[in-house]
């Protein structure tokens, strides 16, 4: 054996154990949810049962999978936007949809038939309120949740119920609250488009941002909250703003559902374990160096299949999850 190929083997056997140790380490850290305070008294503040009846809406057939640039996906943009109006949000502008273009390249092309490379999109929309904060209005928290899904495919309907029904529908339960109870800051809900086709709908939202960057303090991202195979619901960020950790931790010690903080390291630190920070469309505000927390599940077997229909929701983990999120906005907003 000659010496550059014993240096070379010896350098890949390094690579292997410092990714193998990597991944011990980093499921160990990700296994340990936060404390709890068993004697704490979670309250109940949103709308559990309309909530649920608005995820099943747009998971129905109805809505034939909310792609973007469909009929589906139009009323779903629809939907979202009446309830905006119904609770007489704030706008930026004229109206709540922000209608944007865009040209997507698909790889996938490259192996399947009769499928385009370039695809230009002409009528996605982003739908946005917000609700004027009492005490510093001129300060911003984005809550985002994106509505699109994938659509139809090969004549099946591709639900999204927990991706990402679930966070559209806590996302209206949030605005329904804080519209009833406004907060010290101005709250932003930013229900997005096409973030299945590469977080184009946030990325339209930051090239036009509607208010200050310097204002834009927070962006809570709710992207998959509906169930969970062994009943964890994580938070990633605060790796990137470690001061978000006493928010994280409050909240966690009255949330019915473990809260574990994770998946926001590099994967060649975690032995390939997933890193989220560009999962959704809270890497577009992080991209602006604006500190986000992104609520979610790890994957489950539905994901992106048909099979994500909405009787698969585990009621009671997603109303206890979306009042973490809402525990975490309240505490953001006094922080």
């Amino acid at each position: 054996m000659t010496v550059s190929r014993r240096i070379r083997l010896t350098a890949a056997v390094l690579v292997v154990a410092a990714l193998g140790l990597g991944r011990v380490l980093e499921t160990r850290r990700l296994a340990v949810a936060l404390p709890r305070d068993p004697s704490a008294q979670p309250q109940t503040r949103l709308d559990a049962e309309r909530m649920l009846l608005d995820l099943q809406i747009l998971a129905s057939d109805r809505f034939q999978g909310r792609a973007t640039d469909t009929p589906g996906g139009a009323m779903a943009a629809q939907m979202v936007g009446t309830r905006f109006s119904e609770l007489e949000l704030s706008r930026f502008g004229d109206r709540f949809e922000q209608p944007f273009s865009f040209v997507h390249r698909s790889i996938r092309a490259l192996w399947r038939r009769n499928r385009p490379f370039s695809k230009t999109y002409t009528d996605a929309r982003n739908v946005v309120g917000y609700v004027p904060g009492t005490v510093l209005p001129n300060d911003f928290i984005v809550v985002s949740a994106h509505f699109d899904h994938l659509g139809v495919i090969g004549g099946e309907v591709y639900h999204g119920a927990d991706d990402n029904a679930s966070g559209t529908a806590a996302l209206l339960a949030l605005a329904a609250y804080v519209r009833s109870h406004p907060l010290r800051r101005s709250i932003v809900f930013a229900a997005f488009d096409a973030e299945e086709l590469g977080l184009r709908g946030s990325h339209a939202f930051v090239e036009a941002l509607p208010f200050p960057l310097e204002h834009f303090l927070l962006n809570i991202n709710v992207d998959m909250i509906g169930r969970s195979d062994d009943g964890r619901l994580f938070v990633s960020g605060v790796r990137y703003t470690p001061a978000l950790s006493s928010i994280v931790e409050s909240v966690a010690r009255t949330s019915k559902v473990p809260i574990h903080m994770g998946h926001d390291r590099s994967m060649w630190v975690t032995g390939l374990i997933d890193d989220w920070t560009g999962a959704s469309d809270h890497s577009s505000f992080h991209d602006l160096g604006v500190p986000f927390l992104y609520f979610g599940v790890e994957d489950h077997a539905d994901v992106h299949q048909p099979t994500d229909t909405w009787d698969r929701i585990d009621s009671s983990f997603y109303a206890a999850s979306a009042e973490t999120v809402l525990s975490a906005l309240l505490a953001a907003d006094h922080q």
